[in-house]
């Protein structure tokens, strides 16, 4: 795994700076500058707490900043080093990424001061010859390693973040896709076997033969959801490296059993096609979801109607318009059908409207362009 190898990275880095560090302990003094003259096992102690926490920087960013800070400015003072610090960037690196702005900026602001003033004191106090400008090389350095490993690691931050965003979306309008088709199916076909069943009890004594009838009609409804239902179903339990069911998607030719089924629930229903355009699958979907929770309103609400489906298949839209002539109860139409019709319509761009009409009865119209429903 990735994190796995990351954090053996980590490690390598870490031992490679403690050994770097060892090594700077134990140089003698051939060059002129000053070098550490303690004692070797404080020389290793300082070299181990610069290098050996950096192994855990992706896990504890600011335990880990803390005590490579406060380590490096000991070797400097130390005379051990007065490297810029790679330690420190690699901390704040880590700072950067994992921790959140409110701690993350205060807590690179500290180690950069941090940092700069053990270099000011062990290079222009503590070396004979040393003065502030002769550190400033060194601070200005350490500055630009440590502060750009600070910004980088912000970066990438925000990067995931604005990913994580991206993907809560996806999976936010998935989800409401996905309880938009459950909703429609569901309320769809349960509204026509529940009139249906009516229609059968109410008969099956006087009229055995017509009480069949809507039994064989509950029959094919109720086998109709169980497939729209199962193909969902199969969707929702696939694994991510899966691939998907393929399941028939209801298009406009979908429509006339739509219909046929309706008008067994006792609404009379004239459907009308007209055009000769070729929607999109997903435009198409949404044509029939429109026309479908229509009609569940009529059977619901405002059975026994007459009710005209038109639709418009266009090369560049596709129109639809539901109406009947149904009387509605107060307050009907207040549930989530309307939402999710006008949510599919807007997610295409298109245009929506529904409601009571001036001379009686209820009528939702919709269009959804095609282009727009190609690209989404």
């Amino acid at each position: 795994m990735l994190a796995d190898r990351l954090v053996l990275v980590d490690a390598a880095a870490g031992v490679a700076i403690t050994a770097a560090y060892v090594s700077f302990a134990m140089l003698e003094a051939t060059d002129g500058l000053p070098v550490f003259g303690g004692p070797a096992w404080l020389g290793w102690v300082v070299a181990a707490a610069v290098g050996l926490p950096v192994a855990a920087r992706r896990r504890r960013p600011l335990p880990v900043l803390a005590v490579v800070v406060v380590a490096s400015a000991s070797a400097t003072l130390l005379d051990i080093t007065r490297e810029p610090y790679i330690a420190t960037a690699l901390a704040l690196h880590a700072v950067g990424r994992y921790e959140p702005p409110r701690r993350a900026l205060p807590a690179a602001l500290i180690a950069l001061l941090a940092g700069a003033i053990g270099l000011v004191v062990g290079e222009a106090f503590l070396t004979p010859s040393g003065s502030i400008a002769d550190s400033a090389g060194l601070v200005g350095l350490f500055w630009l390693l440590s502060g750009g490993a600070w910004a980088a690691g912000a970066h990438f931050r925000q990067r995931d973040a604005a990913a994580e965003r991206e993907t809560q979306r996806i999976r936010a309008e998935e989800r409401l896709r996905i309880a938009r088709e459950l909703h429609d199916i569901v309320s769809h076909n349960l509204s026509l076997i529940a009139v249906q069943a009516g229609v059968a009890n109410h008969i099956a004594e006087q009229r055995p033969a017509e009480a069949r009838e809507a039994l064989r009609s509950i029959e094919s409804t109720s086998r109709s959801a169980l497939l729209e239902m199962r193909g969902m179903l199969g969707v929702l339990r696939s694994a991510p490296a899966e691939p998907l069911p393929r399941q028939p998607v209801p298009d406009l030719a979908a429509l006339r059993g739509l219909v046929d089924r309706t008008i067994d629930a006792g609404v009379a229903v004239d459907l009308e096609i007209t055009g000769t355009g070729n929607p999109p699958p997903g435009v198409a979907l949404a044509v029939y979801r429109i026309v479908q929770e229509s009609l569940t309103n009529v059977v619901k609400h405002a059975a026994p109607a007459n009710c005209a489906v038109r639709v418009d298949a266009g090369e560049e839209s596709v129109g639809v318009q539901v109406v009947d002539d149904g009387t509605r109860p107060a307050r009907s139409g207040g549930g989530h059908g309307l939402v999710g019709m006008r949510e599919r319509v807007m997610m295409y761009g298109g245009e929506f409207t529904a409601g009571p009409l001036p001379g009686g009865g209820f009528g939702v119209s919709a269009r959804l362009p095609c282009e727009r429903g190609e690209r989404g």
